[in-house]
Formats: C-alpha cells, sequence, structure tokens
C-alpha cells in the first residue's frame, strides 16, 4: 500500500474522530442539559451508540461521498488527502471555539475546493439545469401549499395571517421536498440533495419536535410535574441512544466514503464496495472522539439555545434520531447538527417564542452557512500550495 494511501486513510479517521468531538454535543447535550446521566455516562452512551449505528443501516452515504461529489476521473489520492485537510482543519477550528458545525459539510467543502483547485470547475459532478428547475418548481410548488393552509389557519382563529404565512411556507417546502424524494417523483442526489438539505434538515428537526413535544404536553398536562420529569429522564436515556444511533449511521460514513474512494482510486480496490474493516474502523473512530467529548460546544447546545426541561430532552432526540434514520435511508449525508439544532429550537418554541435565544442561533446559522465555502477554501489553498511546492 502506497504511504499517500496510509496517510489518506490515517487522515479520514482523524476527521471522523474530529466529527464525534464535535458532534458529542448532538447526542448527549439534551441528556447533561436534564441531569438524566452524568457527562461522563452520556458520552459513554453516545460512544457505544455511535458505533452500532452503520452496522444497522445501509452504506448508501457512502456512495454519494465518494462518488456523487467529485468526478471518478480526477479523484485521486492526493486530490482526496487534500480534501480531508480541508476539513480537518475546519472541524478543528470550530471545535476550539465551541461552534457547533456540520463535519459532513466541511468534507464536501474540502472535496470541493480540492477538486477545484485542481481540475477547475469541470472536475465537481454538478446537477443539471433540468433537476434544478424541478426541483425549485416542487419547492416553490410546496412553500406556496405550506403558507396557503397556515394562513388559512390564522384566519380561521381570528389573526392576521401575516406572521404565519412565512412559517407555513419553510413547512410546506421541507416537507414536500423529502415526499417527492421517497415517492421517486424527485430524483436528486450528490450535490443537490446536500444543499437542499442544509435547508430543510434542520426544518424538519423543529417541526417534528414542536409538534412531539405539543403533543407530549397536552398527554401529561394532568400529571404531577415531579413524576414526569422523573419519567422523562429515564425515557431520555432510550431517545439520546436511538439520536446516536443516527449520527453514527450518517456522520460514521463519511470516511467510509472517503477510505473506501481512495482505495479505488489507488487500485487496489476493483469495484466502489465497502470493505468490513473500513466499516468497523470508521464506527470506532468517531465514537473515540464522541467519547472524549467537545465540551464547549457541549455547552452551547445544552444550555445557549432554551433551557430544556427533560420532556423536551425527550421530545428532541427522538424527533432528531427520527430525521437522521430517515435521511441515512435516502443515502443523504445531513449534518447531525442542524438536524438537532432544529429540534432543541422546536421543543424551546412550544413553549413560546421567547423561550428560544435566537441571537444563539443566528450564530449556529451562520456557521452552518459558511462551513462548505470554507472548508473548500482551506482545502484549495492547500492544494495550490502543494502545487507550488511539489509541482
Amino acid at each position: 500500500m502506497e504511504p499517500i494511501v496510509v496517510l489518506g486513510i490515517a487522515l479520514a479517521l482523524l476527521f471522523n474522530f474530529s466529527n464525534g468531538l464535535n458532534d458529542a454535543a448532538n447526542s448527549i447535550a439534551t441528556i447533561i442539559a436534564t441531569k438524566a446521566l452524568t457527562p461522563l455516562q452520556a458520552v459513554a452512551l453516545a460512544g457505544v451508540f455511535n458505533l452500532i449505528g452503520p452496522l444497522l443501516f445501509t452504506t448508501a452515504i457512502v456512495e454519494t461521498i465518494g462518488k456523487d461529489i467529485v468526478d471518478l476521473l480526477y479523484l485521486t489520492p492526493q486530490l482526496i488527502l487534500v480534501g480531508l485537510i480541508g476539513a480537518v482543519l475546519w472541524v478543528l477550528f470550530s471545535s476550539y471555539y465551541g461552534i457547533p458545525v456540520s463535519s459532513s459539510h466541511a468534507l464536501i467543502g474540502g472535496l470541493l475546493g480540492a477538486g477545484i483547485a485542481t481540475a477547475g470547475t469541470e472536475a465537481i459532478l454538478w446537477p443539471t439545469l433540468g433537476t434544478i428547475e424541478q426541483t425549485l418548481a416542487f419547492g416553490a410548488a410546496g412553500a406556496a401549499f405550506g403558507a396557503l393552509v397556515l394562513g388559512a389557519v390564522a384566519l380561521a382563529k381570528g389573526e392576521s395571517p401575516s406572521g404565519y404565512l412565512g412559517f407555513g411556507a419553510l413547512m410546506g417546502l421541507a416537507l414536500t421536498i423529502p415526499l417527492f424524494i421517497a415517492t421517486g417523483i424527485l430524483k436528486i442526489s450528490g450535490i443537490l440533495a446536500i444543499v437542499i438539505f442544509i435547508v430543510v434538515s434542520p426544518i424538519l428537526g423543529l417541526i417534528s419536535a414542536f409538534a412531539f413535544a405539543i403533543l407530549i404536553v397536552r398527554t401529561v398536562r394532568n400529571y404531577p410535574p415531579r413524576r414526569l420529569n422523573a419519567s422523562f429522564r429515564y425515557l431520555q436515556i432510550f431517545s439520546g441512544s436511538f439520536q446516536a444511533i443516527g449520527h453514527g449511521s450518517n456522520d460514521a460514513q463519511n470516511a467510509m466514503g472517503i477510505i473506501t474512494a481512495m482505495l479505488v482510486a489507488s487500485g487496489l480496490l476493483a469495484d466502489f464496495i465497502v470493505p468490513l474493516w473500513v466499516i468497523l474502523s470508521s464506527s470506532l473512530a468517531i465514537s473515540l472522539g464522541t467519547l472524549l467529548g467537545g465540551w464547549r460546544v457541549v455547552d452551547k447546545m445544552a444550555h445557549k439555545i432554551t433551557k430544556i426541561r427533560p420532556y423536551q430532552g425527550f421530545c428532541a432526540s427522538t424527533s432528531a434520531g427520527g430525521v437522521l434514520s430517515l435521511m441515512t435511508a435516502f443515502g443523504v449525508p445531513v449534518s447531525t447538527t442542524h438536524v438537532m439544532s432544529g429540534a432543541i429550537m422546536g421543543v424551546g418554541a412550544a413553549r413560546g417564542y421567547s423561550a428560544v435565544k435566537w441571537g444563539i442561533v443566528r450564530e449556529i446559522v451562520i456557521a452552518w452557512v459558511l462551513t462548505i465555502p470554507a472548508a473548500a477554501l482551506v482545502a484549495g489553498l492547500c492544494q495550490l500550495v502543494g502545487q507550488g511546492l511539489f509541482p
């Protein structure tokens, strides 16, 4: 095995380790916020179920990462290595400053930057104009329908519809796109699917957690609060485990895709089939990162967005785990950070608009938007410097 391939595999595993380090907050933030488990118990729980996740689901995301971003004609071990460097640097920088970013999107940005710096825009597998137009049409129709439905609800309640229209449009968009993908009407993949779900996945997390929290409140409103808190603290252990499985099944596949692509690019694999040792090592790396924990990110997710009560922690983790499992089945590498942040916002908003610290939310959203271009810029600069030093 060539040294550059060995280095690339090691860096891919380091990337998954940093992924677990930053995304540790996603699986354990609500558990720590409500004191359902101690911090050490919470990260141990998340680490174990992160390891189990990839073994329960398909490896569809592996193909998205390894085959649907950069054209295989240009996908060399050197390009993959540079893309990884850009992604790892951005994730470690974000973890140090406590910024909850998407490791999945950092990796995608790194591959984009390295590919463009190597061979220009033709190295990237861009979606066709027809696919973009079809997606925009379906999204616009869904947004219009959602706005009309919530506007009608507002009028029926005797309230002004203006405050409902924007939220209705976002709901319609977030629900319509996955529905059309699931039914096979809309066929999107690669970069387009990733960009769309940057918007869709946090909204799905918010909507599902908001609705679930409202349902729980109405169901248990006559029970004693102390008894409810004790019960939901135990339930949070199961919901946190479910979410950790979703996190591991989606995010651990990033390194799997990179390692498999590197083995194919170097001629060590004839077909794009993920070896078992790649699945196990990638899962172990992300679990080790989670076990060490990114405590600055945990603090922001657990305490800065909203005050989380036990029933809200249960609703947020369950909803986020469901969305992650759904996206994994579609083969879309979404951000666990995006989904969980949206779910925490949803359970907070169920208590009222003022229960959420929207200033912190804006900081997180800005980090989401910057992740792909920032990682692409870092990787592109690394590639240009490398070409200058080793032409």
